[in-house]
């Protein structure tokens, strides 16, 4: 399969965890699906989900590019690993051609970075991803979440749902990543990083 590479959004499986922060990874495939289908030379095709580790779909992210694999791994985030490796396994993607889309707690709600490798900075996904890769070096598009208010706990902060209030900057992180990524596949790793790492909303 003639393939650009792969795109996985990390959360937690689940109604319970629907637009919670840190299912923003998630979210921000199902927003990559929804711009697809108002593309009318975008073609997307779901090709697994049910009992398998992982939702996947094969869509077009860029005008006459090959199709990149979309991914939502259905393990939990803590073994999100799991999911990425049986994809790249089978679909033989290598993890420079990854991307992981992720919250972030170091970036405050409305900043994003996009970046090559680097440390998990205690997020789970991104620790079993790099286990069971046996390598960090795999694009990250890091959405920002913040911090829990000054003695709010990190988890309880995590697991909550966006207020209605941050709906509408949720929205234009959304689609200002989804740009982000059309720039990766067109102009490479340079002019993503600037265009998403300039990003204010």
């Amino acid at each position: 399969m003639n393939i650009s590479g792969l795109i996985i959004g990390l959360g937690n499986p689940g109604r319970e965890y629907d637009r919670t922060r840190h299912n923003f990874g998630f979210m921000f495939i199902d927003a990559l699906l929804e711009e697809a289908q108002r593309n009318l030379f975008a073609r997307c095709e779901q090709l697994s989900g049910g009992k398998k580790k992982y939702d996947l779909w094969r869509c077009d992210i860029v005008e006459g590019q090959a199709p990149w694999l979309l991914a939502k791994p259905q393990t939990f985030m803590n073994l999100s690993g799991e999911a990425v490796l049986a994809i790249a396994s089978f679909y033989r993607v290598k993890p420079a051609a990854m991307v992981v889309a992720h919250d972030e707690l170091d970036l405050p709600l409305g900043r994003m970075r996009f970046k090559m490798g680097g440390g998990n900075a205690g997020h789970n996904g991104l620790k079993s991803i790099t286990q069971c890769l046996g390598t960090p070096d795999f694009h990250r598009l890091c959405l920002g979440i913040g911090k829990p208010p000054a003695g709010g706990e990190t988890t309880g902060w995590v697991l909550g749902r966006f207020s209605q209030s941050d709906t509408a900057m949720v929205d234009a992180v959304l689609e200002a990543a989804i740009q982000g990524i059309r720039t990766f596949a067109t102009e490479g790793d340079v002019a993503a990083t600037q265009y998403i790492n300039a990003f204010r909303s």
